[in-house]
């Protein structure tokens, strides 16, 4: 299956350390060598990455691994093709347009049967699931909130509601951001951490690599880091249960 890793932080943070352990399984340590994107968000904007070869191999991922794009948003993938050819139309993630702002997401698992979902208002370009799926969910998000919410909370809660129907075809671990809110669903594997003073050392996994956070970061820093696996070794992570959703927005739980 794919891998995911998402971010969401209370001050523009570079994900630079995360990412670089990320793209290490895209082909080298892991499986995940069919394609890889990540999508950073600055204020109302979003720039996207992505490359159908292998993050391991590829000149893009090394880019983005030794440049820090400061972001308080952000969400990345690694593919391993169960469901459609290994193609940049195929490459998470997806972004769309709904109430005059970027929601982008990516997907971890397969579904059976998903093609009997009906999408309304989003189609997808590609011919995977998990791009299907996502313009079920955003179709159905319109229907029931045709304008944008005052309360974006209500409308993360929905969509939490409807993760649960895509989980009853399959396994279904999702991210998804508008940008400030980021959104965790989990099936059967996602984690979780976060960083706040008094800030340590960490060190990577896939990769010889230790950061010592303190050096990198303010007292009133909080970031939070999502993965489909931990990232590094010797710290804490949070292991989400199957079914469970959690909303961040600047980095803490809410």
């Amino acid at each position: 299956m794919c891998e995911l890793l998402g971010m969401s932080a209370n001050v523009p943070t570079d994900i630079c350390f995360s990412f670089s352990g990320l793209l290490e399984r895209g082909g080298n340590t892991g499986p995940h060598k069919d394609g890889w994107g990540i999508t950073f968000y600055e204020g109302k904007g979003c720039r996207s990455f992505k490359d159908p070869l292998p993050s391991f191999e590829s000149e893009i991922a090394k880019l983005v691994k030794s440049y820090p794009i400061k972001s308080c948003a952000v969400i990345s993938h690694i593919r391993q093709a169960n469901r459609g050819r290994v193609c940049l139309e195929n490459t998470h993630p997806f972004t769309r347009e709904l109430w005059g702002r970027s929601f982008t997401y990516a997907h971890n698992g397969q579904l059976t049967g998903y093609k009997s979902l009906t999408t309304k208002h989003f189609h997808p370009i590609g011919n995977t699931d998990s791009e299907l799926a996502f313009c079920w969910l955003l179709s159905e998000v319109k229907e029931k909130y045709p304008t944008k919410p005052k309360n974006m909370k209500s409308a993360f809660r929905y969509i939490a509601k409807l993760c649960s129907q895509l989980q009853a075809m399959g396994v279904f671990n999702m991210l998804l951001t508008d940008g400030v809110y980021v959104l965790a669903y989990c099936s059967n594997n996602l984690h979780w951490i976060t960083r706040k003073a008094p800030f340590g050392k960490a060190t990577l996994i896939d990769a010889e690599m230790m950061v010592d956070f303190q050096q990198e970061t303010t007292p009133n820093d909080i970031v939070t880091v999502i993965a489909t696996r931990p990232l590094t070794n010797d710290e804490e992570w949070q292991k989400m249960n199957s079914g469970e959703s959690i909303l961040f927005r600047h980095g803490e739980v809410v």
